[in-house]
């Protein structure tokens, strides 16, 4: 059965259109993926078939009686009342009879006016004959399984939570066709996996766009690409669109080259001189004009992302060590006993459910915030490069040029000064967008301005809080390939369980309030590492240990013991020790010392690098046998 279909349907907003005489045919009980750059009109697709806006030219048909709901990118302004209330209206008018009753009911507990009572069965008895009673469980259902308070006011939630909200709405009353424009931003992974096991199970249609490239893998069963201003459908998964796609690149390449040699060769000939004009073919000739004019239609993909970080000079092996850390707010353990040695070229990722203290924790081990007990030490020269999720970062009321130089029009690139401009053109920000507002940026653009502000500033240690969300997959995979050969240290925290996967080589992951226990590698590896481990303590043999710890670990012996004590110690003077040569050798005036001083200091620099490499693999080699 056809549910929607659009024909010759065009839709633009000035410049090349971002519909181009598209056609699509949406049958019952498909799951289709919608994907494509930013910018190329995905979400204007999704309002168009929810009837929010007319296209500008070709027809939209729907099938009578088709129930449709969306969640969008944007949150309506005029939504208000309790979370309750609000995912309750994904059933249109029996909602308002639901919400009168539990409003009347509270009514009641304070007041016991015998109107009161009377209301309450008129509603009871609605609800009786509307089965509202099945529609106030499923309310109930989604919204603990998206962990939302029902009794919250929505006005006053974040804007990550309100979208949850919204997207519970959609969920509650199992529309024929549902449309979800970037579900899993702001989701933590509990609440991922619980919204892919409710689609995988869902009878409807849905129609989806994510840059959760794991998401998409799970329940796409088709997937329509978005590419200047045209559709391309693929019946397959997204593995298989991979292959198909590159294919389709190459092969679109080589026509292009073997047009642009033909319409080379026809203008070379039409130049020719007086006596070619004498004989000219002017049916050729016409032809030329034809492919002219094709040459100037064609439409060129949106340039990549170029994504260069900045590497400050090489902190020190050492980067964070925290010991029994605590940390307490308003009477509660946010992390409890917490302990970690991070070095320099560590990719650590951070995962546990909002609102757990993954940002708290973050700001511990960069010193913002003192623990309540413990000790934290941070190692020689740590340069911090900060993504923040809330993106405070970037001043609404200034234009994208202003937040990256602050009014100047050069920027020191890699020791280079480089034109502002040219340097946010690697971003993809047109001039005119450079000098815009940040206001009036879309999601994927405040995410790569924030980007090309991280990339500005000279690094060893990259904090990205949440990097992935409105990112495009194309540019989600350059950043993968940035990050894997960034030679710092990366903090990351991250819902996205293929970035995660495809990046960090260790996790810390929150599994009970304030508990944090630490795995080698990436999502799934802590999935397999936790599933062991649960495996084992099943049969009695583990009692709740870490993941790492080693069966059969082997004792130290009384001068190991004594070696490993005083390691830190040893390195901790000599870090202060090449810290402070490296003062002296970024003076000025260093090199107008005799050559023989300079000499000497250069070579105690080596040697102490040298040194503490040993005693970190030392340290390394000892704690492996505690």
């Amino acid at each position: 059965m056809i549910l929607m279909n659009l024909k010759n349907v065009s839709m633009g907003y000035g410049g090349p259109l971002l519909l181009e005489n598209i056609n699509l045919q949406i049958e019952q009980g498909e799951r289709i993926s919608l994907i494509g750059r930013n910018g190329e009109g995905k979400s204007t697709l999704i309002k168009i078939l929810m009837g929010e806006i007319s296209p500008d030219h070709g027809s939209v048909g729907i099938s009578q009686g088709i129930r449709r709901a969306c969640l969008s990118q944007e949150v309506p302004e005029e939504i208000r009342g309790r979370v309750f209330d609000v995912v309750a209206g994904g059933y249109g008018d029996a909602a308002n009879t639901l919400s009168k009753f539990y409003q009347t009911s509270q009514l009641i507990s304070r007041n016991e006016d015998p109107s009161l009572f009377r209301k309450l069965e008129d509603f009871q008895q609605t609800l009786d004959e509307t089965d509202g009673w099945k529609m106030e469980q499923k309310v109930n259902q989604v919204v603990t399984r998206l962990s939302l308070e029902p009794n919250a006011v929505f006005d006053h939630l974040s804007a990550g939570l309100k979208r949850r909200v919204l997207l519970a709405k959609a969920l509650v009353s199992d529309p024929d066709l549902l449309l979800l424009d970037e579900p899993t931003n702001h989701l933590d992974i509990r609440a991922i996996e619980y919204l892919e096991e409710y689609l995988a199970s869902y009878s409807g249609t849905l129609l989806f766009v994510t840059h959760d490239r794991m998401f998409l893998k799970k329940l796409a069963t088709r997937i329509i690409e978005m590419d200047r201003g045209s559709l391309f459908h693929w019946k397959c998964n997204y593995e298989t669109y991979l292959k198909r796609k590159e294919s389709d690149i190459s092969s679109e390449e080589k026509q292009n080259a073997t047009f642009d040699k033909k319409l080379a060769k026809e203008e070379k000939w039409i130049r020719q001189g007086v006596k070619a004009r004498r004989t000219r073919n002017e049916g050729r000739v016409r032809e030329l004009e034809k492919m002219r004019e094709l040459r100037k239609q064609r439409r060129y993909q949106i340039g990549s992302v170029r994504l260069n970080a900045q590497e400050a000079e090489k902190s020190g092996k050492l980067v964070i060590e925290a010991e029994q850390i605590v940390f307490q707010w308003d009477g509660r353990d946010i992390v409890r006993d917490f302990s970690t040695t991070i070095l320099r070229g560590d990719k650590v990722g951070i995962i546990g459910p909002n609102g757990v203290g993954k940002t708290t924790l973050l700001k511990i081990l960069l010193g913002e915030i003192p623990p309540t007990h413990g000790t934290l030490r941070l190692g020689a020269r740590v340069h911090v490069a900060y993504f923040d999720q809330l993106r405070a970062r970037l001043d609404e009321n200034k234009t994208v040029q202003d937040n990256i130089c602050n009014g100047n029009d050069m920027i020191i690139v890699n020791q280079k000064p480089r034109h502002v401009i040219g340097y946010l053109q690697d971003f993809l920000f047109t001039p005119d967008r450079a000098r815009s507002p940040v206001r009036t940026l879309s999601g994927g653009e405040r995410n790569r301005l924030l980007l090309a502000a991280l990339f500005a500033k000279e690094s060893n240690v990259l904090v990205m809080d949440e990097p992935t969300n409105d990112l495009d997959m194309e540019t989600l995979e350059l950043l993968e390939d940035l990050l894997l050969n960034y030679a710092g240290t990366l903090l990351l925290i991250s819902h996205d369980r293929t970035f995660l996967n495809n990046v960090v080589t260790s996790t810390m992951v929150f599994e009970e309030m304030g508990k944090v226990t630490e795995y080698v590698g990436g999502y799934d590896d802590w999935i397999a590492q936790r599933s062991s481990v649960i495996s084992v303590e099943k049969q009695g043999l583990l009692a709740k240990k870490p993941a790492n710890t080693k069966k059969f670990a082997k004792k130290l012996s009384f001068n190991e013991q004594r070696e490993l004590n005083s390691l830190p110690g040893k390195i901790e003077t000599l870090e202060k020790e090449q810290a402070m040569l490296y003062d002296v050798m970024s003076d000025p005036n260093f090199y107008q010392k005799e050559g023989a001083e300079i000499l000497s200091i250069k070579e105690r620099a080596e040697a102490l690098e040298q040194m503490l490499e040993e005693a970190f693999a030392r340290w390394e080699q000892l704690e492996s046998k505690t």
